[in-house]
């Protein structure tokens, strides 16, 4: 038989996910609940869908209006073993039989392949809008790589949009009405040009209000506001050519918010911030934050400032003591209105040329994508009635020229060096507007004049990212008589980062680099040169600590990656296939990258950037290089060999078995740097996976019931996971396996009736010991471990006793804070009255105590003070704990599906009246890789109902639709922040219940 069929759909093979009517066994056309044709080709030939070996969904643009499946977050509803959820950095993760994008961060490759019209794209905001004028929609389950350009571990999703019909006028648009005074309207013209061209013009526009209620403020937060656009344009000049060409611009402004709600079990010591139990609708303690460590009065002790400029003591109450978190997930408090900002443009080309018994097809792209984010970083507003006494203190200093000390120009007074900062961060006075330093390029902040000021004291995060990419890949099939055909390709990719960061901004941030800033300068000392080991005063002008804020940069990212692809077909028989594919992958990827905060001093009145600053060589981007460096830069490069063999065997027409093996690939990246450091793999290595599957896809009864069945064993080598790890996301590897189950099903009883079911089994499993500490936890369970929160940089350690001794490194602890406290470490200035050990909660979830102490003594005296209290080991990372058996994040046990639709027949005049209802229900699953119960997502059930009239020869329909019936809050994915943030979580949900009219023509 020939070949060039097979081809087309062995690139993207599908099961049905659309009902289809009943057909003579002659007819060779499956149509959906619409009577719109399902074609197979994945830009290649066609082939019926239940011919092919592999477990892929496809959604017709008919089979996403019926179930109501509008944006990717809605596909996870009907599909098996596939789940989604946004995340913290503006990202998302689209997971595929328990693997979505673990791994955070720049260098980091995407599990799940997202192709637009078979072309790869990277850092794609494809998924912002929704979706209008597709073809359909591809979502290929299992590892891939001998067929498409790009290589991924999990999958593919390939959306696929609707070309331009020649010889023929088309024109459609809809209007559509709902609830959050919601408007959206779609609209498509397809223009013929002569016989030989057309041009197909589509887009989309979408506003309404916000979902969420800002109490605080009064206002309403989390609208939509977005266009896009795309234009297509296809030639055919003769009858073996075809040149389709394609462009897209994409473009949000609006206050969508990223993050929905905070939750915390409220740790009342402040070391954790966040306890280990349970997620409540409670505020994390402040006192375990950043800010509030250094604007301590225990910090300012051991530096030698006076206490009296301190914003509180870490023994007091935290500016969120007094505060409530409203239970509702869609009503926050929050001084600061979030921003989100986003375009994406898409230029794509593709011809392809049929030789006769060959075909060669060349196609390429170029992609553009900004984004930019900003939203509360808490979620909450803080008392600054706590600060009154360091604002007034600082207010003091700043108008008063109080000597600080003599330098070799006479008397060092305060008023210099304090009242830059003053009039900075406080115009108005301490009991005016706080000003905050916004998130921007040049690292000035506040002391350059680029600030927001409010009543309030603000703090928020910024997440923005710039950058290109562009790919060409070339792909020559056979279509030969004889049982052997073939099909062997390239491509070459190459994307180019040229500004991604995440900002941390707080007004306490800017107090804090302010005043340690000044005082650092004003009291700085050299060798004197006279009498040797003695110093003397020599004051520096007077400066800030830059940066103000937390600033994690990858300044440049290249990758480039090529690979060589090609399978080999043999036919037995008529019932007997052979498959047999490889892939050479090669990628390399070279980046420069920095973190700051605090981290150098910066004079006031400076311009252009913090790094022009005199004191900048004090500064060190990459202490893993001799020498101080001001950025980090790293090159890795990574090659692979894969490949995958099926057999396929028809047992009838209408019943196929299967059977296959394939590799999967995911190059490895560079872990971004850390401040403050701590011992981190640099980078981390590519992941592999070893998938089997069998399958059998059936049709009994001419089509009135449809079963397709799955299993799947995955042997997972080094899969990315990712932690938060001082303020920035490291990714490390770990092996795991997975298995599972899957059935889809189609029931159509008569032509007026169908119903679609869904199952799947999804079980995954941690298979190799590694020791890794757990972020919630940093004593690792132990009762004779001691968490230590540092109160230099409100990062967490640990020490523990040898002799699992509780007592003894209790005393130990106890011991190290009363040497503290009495000035007797080198360095250190007594009077920081750091108190003894203290025990967590008794269901908190923590066996260990804790205390605030200085990380960097606990370490150094471990082995020498230690010693005599029965030997003490110390952990900068906290305790690791062994993750053997535990279940990968984002991997539901279960998921179910069901579907019904009834087409009643209205009269002679081709008039219909579609009801149409959905359940889906995904089972419980985990966020993080350390499970227990605070990690825990609970199952959830969504249900949708539809109802559509529709008018003569479908020229017209009105409808009137209803998503998530029951107003659920469902979680699809949480994130837990770091230490120095209070170890609080941010979780991710569903849209809340959505309802409304729409109405549209067609011509």
């Amino acid at each position: 038989m020939k070949f060039k069929a097979l081809i087309g759909t062995s690139i993207l093979a599908m099961t049905v996910a659309t009902p289809a009517y009943a057909q003579d066994a002659a007819d060779e056309v499956e149509r959906d609940a619409f009577g719109g044709e399902i074609v197979v080709t994945a830009q290649r030939q066609s082939e019926r869908l239940q011919d092919v070996p592999i477990a892929v969904s496809a959604f017709s643009t008919e089979a996403l209006e019926a179930q109501q499946i509008k944006t990717p977050s809605d596909l996870q509803l009907t599909l098996p073993n596939v789940t989604f959820t946004k995340t913290n950095f503006t990202g998302a993760s689209f997971t595929i039989r328990g693997i979505g994008d673990l791994c955070v961060g720049t260098t980091c490759d995407s599990a799940t392949a997202i192709h637009l019209n078979g072309d790869p794209l990277f850092s794609t905001r494809l998924f912002e809008t929704e979706f209008f004028d597709l073809e359909r929609i591809e979502v290929l389950r299992g590892p891939q790589g001998t067929l498409f350009g790009r290589n991924a571990t999990s999958g593919v999703v390939n959306v696929i949009t609707a070309k331009p019909k020649l010889g023929a006028f088309e024109a459609a648009a809809e209007a559509e009405y709902g609830n959050y005074d919601s408007m959206k309207g779609k609209a498509m013209v397809n223009i013929p040009l002569g016989d030989t061209m057309g041009l197909r013009i589509a887009g989309i526009y979408l506003n309404r209000d916000g979902y969420t209620k800002n109490a605080f403020l009064g206002t309403r937060i989390d609208d939509r506001d977005l266009y896009s656009v795309r234009g297509s344009f296809r030639w055919e000049p003769t009858e073996d050519t075809t040149i389709d060409l394609m462009a897209s611009y994409f473009r949000e402004k609006d206050q969508r918010t990223r993050i929905q709600k905070q939750l915390c079990q409220r740790d009342p010591t402040g070391i954790l911030g966040c306890l280990n139990s349970r997620l409540d609708n409670s505020p994390f303690n402040g006192n375990a934050t950043f800010t509030a460590a250094l604007t301590s009065r225990e910090f300012l002790a051991i530096r030698g400032i006076p206490q009296g400029f301190a914003l509180g003591s870490l023994y007091g109450p935290d500016v969120y003591a007094n505060t409530t978190i409203p239970d509702d997930p869609r009503t926050v408090n929050t001084a600061y209105t979030p921003s989100y900002f986003t375009s994406e443009l898409t230029l794509q080309g593709q011809i392809e040329h049929n030789f006769g018994p060959v075909s060669l097809q060349v196609s390429g792209q170029y992609q553009k994508v900004k984004l930019d984010a900003s939203q509360d970083y808490n979620s909450n507003v803080g008392d600054r009635s706590l600060y009154a006494q360091g604002l007034n203190t600082l207010a003091f200093f700043a108008a008063n020229p109080i000597p600080l000390g003599v330098g070799p120009n006479g008397p060092i007074l305060s008023n210099a060096y304090f009242g830059p900062v003053a009039a900075a961060i406080m115009p108005n006075g301490p009991n005016g507007q706080l000003c905050t330093s916004l998130p921007e390029e040049t690292g000035y902040g506040s002391f350059g004049g680029k600030k927001i000021c409010s009543d309030q004291s603000l703090q928020f995060d910024r997440s923005n990212q710039y950058n290109s990419s562009w790919s060409v890949e070339g792909i020559l099939s056979s279509d030969l008589d004889g049982p052997f055909n073939f099909l062997v390709g390239g491509i070459y990719a190459d994307y180019h980062l040229t500004e991604n960061s995440y900002y941390v901004n707080a007004f306490p941030i800017d107090y804090l680099t302010g005043v340690l800033g000044a005082f650092t300068a004003a009291t700085n000392r050299v060798p004197d040169p006279n009498n040797p080991g003695q110093t003397i005063a020599a004051p520096l002008p007077p400066s800030f600590l830059a940066t103000p804020f937390f600033r994690n940069n990858t300044d440049d990212l290249k990758i480039t990656s090529y690979g060589l692809f090609g399978e080999a077909y043999f036919e037995f028989n008529d019932r007997l296939k052979l498959t047999a594919g490889l892939r050479y992958n090669n990628d390399k990827k070279s980046v420069t990258a920095r973190s700051t905060l605090a981290s150098f001093l910066a004079p006031h009145g400076g311009t252009g950037s913090v790094f022009d600053s005199p004191f900048v060589a004090s500064f060190d981007a990459d202490p893993g290089t001799p020498g101080n460096q001001i950025i980090q830069a790293r090159t890795v490069k990574f090659n692979k060999l894969t490949g995958r063999v099926v057999l396929d065997f028809k047992v009838t027409e209408d019943n196929l078995l299967y059977a296959s093996y394939s590799r999967g690939y995911k190059s490895g990246g560079i872990n971004p740097p850390l401040q403050p450091i701590f011992e981190v793999p640099e980078s981390f290595r590519p992941e592999q996976v070893d998938a089997f599957e069998i399958g059998s896809k059936n049709t009994f009864g001419g089509g009135a019931l449809q079963l397709n069945l799955t299993a799947f064993y995955y042997k997972y080598k080094d899969l990315q996971l990712s932690k938060i790890v001082a303020r920035t996301a490291v990714n490390d590897n770990v092996s795991a396996d997975i298995y599972g189950f899957e059935a889809e099903g189609i029931v159509r009883p008569d032509p007026d009736w169908v119903i679609n079911l869904g199952f799947s089994y999804l079980h995954s499993k941690v298979t190799e010991d590694k020791l890794t500490s757990n972020p919630r936890d940093f004593g690792g369970g132990r009762a004779d471990a001691v968490i230590i929160k540092d109160i230099t940089n409100a990062a967490n350690c640990a020490v523990a006793s040898r002799s699992g001794s509780a007592a003894q490194v209790n005393a130990y602890v106890n011991q190290v804070q009363a040497l503290i406290n009495g000035g007797l470490i080198p360095g250190v200035q007594g009077g920081a009255n750091l108190q003894p050990t203290t025990a967590f909660p008794a269901d908190g979830g923590i066996a260990s105590t804790g205390a605030f102490s200085i990380c960097s003594v606990m370490e150094a005296t471990a082995g020498t003070v230690g010693q005599a209290f029965g030997g003490i080991d110390y952990f900068s990372a906290g305790v690791p704990v062994n993750i053997k058996g535990n279940q990968l994040p984002q991997a539901p046990n279960y998921k179910f599906s069901a579907g019904v639709q009834y087409t009643a027949r209205l009269g002679d005049g081709g008039m219909s009246l579609v009801p149409r209802f959905d359940l889906a229900y995904t089972g419980e699953s985990y966020g993080s890789i350390f499970n227990g119960n605070v990690n825990r997502i609970k199952g959830y059930a969504q249900v949708n109902a539809q109802l559509q009239l529709n008018g003569t020869d479908d020229k017209w329909y009105v409808k009137g639709f209803i998503q998530n019936i029951f107003d659920a809050n469902s979680v699809t994915g949480l994130y837990i922040t770091d230490q120095s943030s209070g170890n609080y979580t941010n979780i991710f949900t569903l849209e809340p219940r959505r309802y409304g009219i729409a109405a549209g023509v067609k011509f």
